[in-house]
């Protein structure tokens, strides 16, 4: 042992030597875990001098371990280390880390390093930083190269021109690389690094790295610069986009590979609000148009999903000359998920076209969506029907809204009624009471008795729900007695789903209906011969103890015809029932004192 450290002081490292050397992974993962607290341990002094040379030293080869280290460390470790004039220290094991061969471990050491440069000064940055940045940007192995891309953007506005200029130079040279990896990252990281550049450099280093990348010979490398393009758009002044650009927005979107020209169908919108109303009209229609009808499917889809969002930059001749004619092939597309994101946007352009428009172009199209083979299809438009609703009355399209609805509820696939069932609420509130009674309202109690229990569950949420929409005397006369009723059924999931419905649609409801409709029923069945009923009951008791424990007359209730019904079932044969009712009980008195 050196003279002067005790072993107290000895001890910290040396628990961590030993559990980083095990042969067991998850007790390295739980030292990593555990350096902050060695350092804490260590101080800030010993933490610098000990700990982290330790940790740059220390070669695991598990990536879990690895990965964990390095998100360590970009945990404002700083701070055990003595601050932010110590930051610079921690870029060690961070650079290590940055050239392993597991991205994921790559990618998150970089994840840290640019948050290490976060709090470091320029000094520190010119000193410690960027040779770092130069030696993984020119390091032998791709992978240290592939990391450096993401380590120019945090620092270069922190630095003298001069040093600006060399990492304008390096990003270029990554740009160029001979490995596709390492231009891809390029790619990745333009668009965040060009954000920092002046106008006169976008256009002298920015336009010539993105050009290279964006007709380079791997699709993986073009795909990435669509997000570069809508950057630099966005740096430029309409004119010197149609300039500078147009010949690459034509390439990328009639790229040769489906992958890119889903990436530019992907950020059309955002390609269009960049480039300028003009070129939107002089050229953007054209090319979208192209999308919306290119062979691949999931590229019409992509483009499908932008509908609304582009054609609210165009006039409404426009729309209805261009866009619509497309919308309506799309609504007849062979893909079913064309036209399920066609049915989840066409009602965005409703409010675009106005009420007329909208019944002439629009209406035919909603009705045949509704009698879609698929389900996502016709689930889609009932769910975006609040905004078709705004533009024309929902009644034009009640008759065809029906038969989907019954459809849906009764799909075999039981996440097909689950959704449906959570569209109801809305629906109710466009079509309003008379309507929803009179065709609907069987429905949602016949969910009620549904094999499967998220369905079960769905419909007393949905039935809070309707009471919430419609109000508690229309729940009264609408709900309750049904549900009520099946309190008696002979099987014993019916009675079940009474005392779960209860437990969630009472609080909606008010004193004079638990007390008149609903608490007689239900103290018969905390006698029912099936435990889980029992015990579903007391946790009932539970809800309308606390909901309405908290006036007068509602104390007096819950002492008068609660109360008495928990302390019987305190003594009941089944632990559960036991449980439930004591816990019951002590929420209930607590209210009731409080």
């Amino acid at each position: 042992m050196e003279p002067g450290y005790t072993m107290e002081d000895i001890a910290p490292i040396a628990v961590l030597m030993d559990e980083l050397r095990s042969e067991d992974v998850q007790l390295r993962l739980n030292a990593i875990h555990s350096i902050p607290t060695i350092a804490l341990a260590l101080g800030p002094d010993r933490a610098r001098d000990e700990l982290v040379p330790f940790l740059q030293d220390s070669v695991d080869d598990e990536d879990e371990v690895l990965l964990a280290l390095a998100k360590e460390l970009g945990r404002n470790f700083e701070e055990y280390i003595g601050g932010k004039q110590f930051a610079h220290v921690l870029l060690g094991p961070l650079e290590n880390l940055s050239a392993v061969e597991e991205t994921l471990v790559r990618d998150k050491a970089a994840e840290s390093i640019a948050k290490i440069a976060e709090v470091l000064s320029t000094p520190q940055i010119e000193e410690f930083y960027i040779p770092l940045l130069k030696r993984l940007s020119q390091g032998e192995w791709f992978t240290s190269r592939t990391s450096s891309a993401a380590l120019y953007p945090p620092v270069y506005n922190k630095v003298s021109w001069s040093i600006q200029e060399d990492l304008r130079k390096g990003f270029a040279a990554l740009g160029a690389d001979d490995t596709p990896m390492v231009r891809r990252a390029a790619a990745k990281w333009l668009g965040p690094f060009v954000k920092n550049l002046s106008k006169q450099h976008v256009l002298s280093d920015g336009l010539p790295i993105y050009r290279r990348l964006q007709s380079d010979d791997q699709d993986s490398v073009r795909l990435l610069t669509v997000e570069d393009l809508i950057v630099i758009a966005k740096q430029l002044t309409p004119p010197e986009v149609k300039e500078q650009l147009l010949k690459q927005i034509r390439h990328s979107i009639a790229d040769k590979s489906w992958r890119v020209r889903y990436m530019a169908a992907t950020h059309f919108n955002e390609l269009a609000e960049a480039v300028g109303t003009e070129l939107v009209r002089e050229e953007l229609i054209g090319q979208y148009v192209q999308l919306l009808k290119d062979n691949e499917a999931e590229v019409r889809t992509a483009a499908a999903g932008q509908i609304p969002g582009f054609s609210k930059l165009l006039e409404k001749e426009v729309i209805l000359a261009r866009i619509v004619p497309c919308v309506r092939d799309l609504s007849h597309d062979a893909s079913q998920h064309v036209r399920a994101a066609l049915a989840n946007h066409i009602s965005g352009l409703a409010p675009l076209l106005g009420r007329d428009a909208t019944i002439e172009h629009l209406l035919p199209l909603f009705l045949h969506l509704l009698k879609d083979e698929f389900p996502d299809v016709r689930l889609n438009v009932i769910s975006k029907l609040e905004t078709v609703n705004g533009v024309i009355d929902i009644e034009l399209l009640s008759d065809s809204l029906l038969p989907a609805i019954i459809e849906l509820a009764e799909d075999k696939s039981w996440r097909v009624r689950q959704a449906i069932i959570e569209y109801i609420p809305l629906l109710a509130t466009q079509l309003g009471k008379p309507f929803f009674d009179e065709q609907l309202g069987n429905l949602c109690m016949s969910w009620l008795g549904d094999t499967v229990f998220s369905i079960r569950e769905s419909a007393t949420i949905n039935l809070k729900k309707l009471t919430e929409v419609f109000g508690v005397d229309w729940a009264k006369v609408q709900i309750v007695p049904k549900v009520m009723g099946m309190g008696q059924h002979p099987n014993y999931l019916y009675r079940m789903t009474t005392v779960q419905a209860i437990t969630t649609i009472a609080p909606s409801l008010n004193l004079a209906i638990v007390q008149a409709e609903i608490i007689g029923p239900l103290l018969q069945l905390a006698e029912d011969p099936i435990p889980n009923i029992r015990f579903n009951v007391a946790k009932s008791l539970e809800v309308l103890a606390t909901t309405y424990g908290n006036t007068t007359e509602g104390r007096e209730f819950v002492r008068k015809s609660i109360v008495p019904v928990l302390e019987q079932q305190k003594t009941d044969s089944d632990a559960d029932v036991r449980y439930f009712a004591a816990r019951a009980l002590q929420k209930a008195s607590a209210d009731m004192l409080g």
